[in-house]
């Protein structure tokens, strides 16, 4: 393959066996939490592409209404013991219960202890503005799959055991 190639995206049942191999990579505690946290944003948003990268610093699943990367409006971001939920958008969302984090030009997120975070009312009102505000509305029906890149060099997704004296 050139440079100029890319590689083939993975969709279907490739990605979903691609994806759990990610996951495996984290503790059994974080795998737990993002899969719970996985299964809620499948259940609440209906039709929209789950666009996945396992890069360097972060494994990320993003949702959005088209299988464009630049249409995203969230996304799961893990790292060892770390998940959040980020607003791509979300310097420009309305905050009145002040949960968003970040101080840059455009992405904002929110920490999830647990998957029932993303339950919470404030939580959710963000959620439906964000996609409210997003480039086209969700269509409903399956939610589509597609591993969009996998990076060959990754921090660790495991906190290396604390040593004992």
């Amino acid at each position: 393959m050139t440079k100029s190639e890319k590689p083939a995206l993975l969709t279907g049942a490739a990605a979903e066996k691609e994806l759990q191999k990610f996951l495996a990579k984290f503790s059994s505690a974080d795998q737990a939490k993002i899969r719970a946290a996985r299964r809620f944003l499948r259940g609440s948003l209906a039709g929209a592409y789950e666009l996945v990268y396992d890069n360097y610093n972060f494994f990320v699943i993003g949702y959005g209404p088209t299988d464009r990367p630049s249409e995203a409006v969230i996304s799961l971001a893990a790292q060892a013991n770390r998940l959040a939920l980020c607003f791509l958008q979300g310097a420009k969302l309305p905050d009145p219960h002040s949960v968003l984090r970040g101080s840059g030009r455009q992405v904002r997120n929110v920490p999830l202890e647990t998957a029932a975070d993303l339950k919470r009312p404030e939580i959710q009102q963000l959620l439906r503005e964000a996609f409210a505000r997003g480039v086209a509305p969700l269509v409903g029906g399956p939610v589509h799959l597609i591993i969009r890149s996998v990076s060959e060099k990754q921090r660790p997704r495991r906190k290396p055991a604390k040593r004992t004296a």
